[in-house]
């Protein structure tokens, strides 16, 4: 189920369709899953979403929605002091306590990898390697390099696009065979179809989308989406 903030009322998955604004227009679908209304988002996703974009412009529009829903993505973690000095005092300020892992879905997370990296220049980056099955839509693995036990505490899966869910749910499985505990979700645009697959397998997930979609189409393509990241983001 989820809860629109507009009308105060829960629905299914098969409701969410069309009851978010397509430029990311809504704050939070339901506890686990958050649209940030934002102008910046709104702006930079209708060009990210036109035909016309060129593969340049499409990777820096990626790059800048990606460090908004990142901003927001990591404002609760936990901190602890560190006891440093200005030129003129002492102070005490914080720094971030877990360690923290980036999981790119390869190969569009990829996209998103590189300003994860540097707003989080502390952080490792995992991989995981997934491609969808263009007939069943099943995720199909073809590298992993996750240690176990895990030498990191938190985990950011990022991906610009959520469709059916079953890259995301398999990439998060796995994590989770690993050890890994507190794990979170960060796309661009995501169908219902595949928010509510994703809730339902991990609803101790937490998800940061710039847009929930209309619907997936017939071959599991978002509508009104963006077309296929990875191509655009590559430009393949």
């Amino acid at each position: 189920m989820h809860f629109f903030p507009e009308t105060g009322r829960l629905a299914s998955s098969r409701n969410l369709s069309g009851r978010l604004n397509w430029n990311g227009v809504g704050e939070r679908v339901d506890d686990g899953v958050t649209v940030p209304k934002h102008a910046l988002i709104a702006h930079k996703l209708t060009r990210l979403r036109d035909k016309n974009t060129s593969s340049v412009l499409f990777r820096n529009l990626a790059r800048e929605i990606s460090q908004i829903l990142l901003v927001e993505a990591t404002r609760d973690l936990s901190t602890h002091d560190d006891e440093r000095e200005t030129p003129l005092s002492p102070f005490t300020g914080a720094s971030i306590t877990p360690r923290i892992g980036i999981v790119p879905i390869l190969r569009a997370g990829l996209g998103m990898t590189d300003v994860a990296h540097e707003m989080l220049p502390m952080a490792r980056v995992l991989h995981i390697g997934l491609f969808r099955d263009e007939e069943t839509l099943e995720p199909v693995y073809y590298y992993d390099k996750l240690p176990t036990p895990p030498n990191v505490d938190l985990a950011l899966v990022v991906d610009p696009m959520l469709a059916t869910g079953g890259s995301a749910i398999a990439a998060i499985s796995r994590l989770k065979e690993t050890g890994i505990e507190d794990i979170r979700f960060v796309g661009i645009i995501a169908a219902p179809e595949g928010v509510a697959a994703l809730r339902a397998a991990h609803p101790d997930v937490r998800i940061w989308l710039a847009s929930v979609d209309e619907r997936l189409n017939e071959v599991g393509y978002i509508i009104p989406g963006l077309g296929d990241a990875g191509d655009r983001i590559m430009d393949t």
